[in-house]
């Protein structure tokens, strides 16, 4: 009788189980021993595609990132393609939490998170903001955009009304923002968004007319 034949090894494979593995269980749990048992392969052999874990962890960082839509720069004025890409990055990162804590980190050697760099800084520039302003504002999006990623303000309270009654009167409807989270969060991602873009856009008039 033929033996079964064992699935194919490639760095795709190797990048989406390490993915899968990471999404369900953590940054922790991702070893070499682990993902060669998941692909059921002998753990060397993923030395034939990387040579660390920590080039796996840049390789499904990488994959995350390059899905996220970078065209709006090419196509809108820039506040609404700032607005657009914060949206696209903010999805990209929810889609993979538990990936979020290695990807602040910032791009690295990373082609995918380098031309995202690149893309932002560039639309910038281009648009007529000094490089200064350019590198702060990018920064500033990616401090906003990640924490917004990693964690929900809502699943933080409890929904439990007697932890709040009596000792925190200004808490009194707290227990509520769990069974509205999706309301809470992402209404305050959005506010958030518009305020720092509104923001900027009053920035750019006043370093337009060199008083900022």
């Amino acid at each position: 009788m033929a033996r079964p034949a064992r699935p194919v090894l490639s760095r795709q494979r190797i990048v989406e189980t390490a993915t899968a593995v990471i999404d369900a269980e953590g940054l922790a749990a991702l070893s070499t021993r682990r993902l060669a048992r998941e692909l059921r392969v002998q753990a060397p052999s993923l030395y034939n595609y990387f040579a660390t874990k920590e080039e796996i962890l840049d390789a499904v960082g990488d994959a995350i990132i390059a899905g996220v839509d970078l065209s709006m720069f090419d196509r809108d004025p820039w506040p609404a393609a700032l607005t657009s890409w914060a949206r696209a990055y903010r999805a990209a990162f929810a889609a993979h939490p538990n990936v979020v804590p290695f990807l602040v980190h910032g791009p690295g050697r990373r082609p995918a998170a380098l031309r995202l760099a690149d893309a932002v800084y560039g639309a910038l520039v281009d648009a007529g903001w000094p490089p200064g302003h350019a590198t702060r504002i990018g920064a500033t999006m990616r401090y906003f955009v990640a924490g917004s990623a990693l964690g929900s303000f809502a699943l933080g309270f409890p929904d439990d009304p007697a932890l709040y009654d009596g000792r925190y009167p200004h808490l009194a409807d707290a227990h509520r923002l769990r069974e509205h989270r999706v309301q809470v969060d992402d209404g305050a991602f959005e506010l958030g968004l518009s305020a720092l873009v509104n923001g900027f856009v009053t920035l750019y008039q006043e370093v337009s007319a060199g008083t900022g």
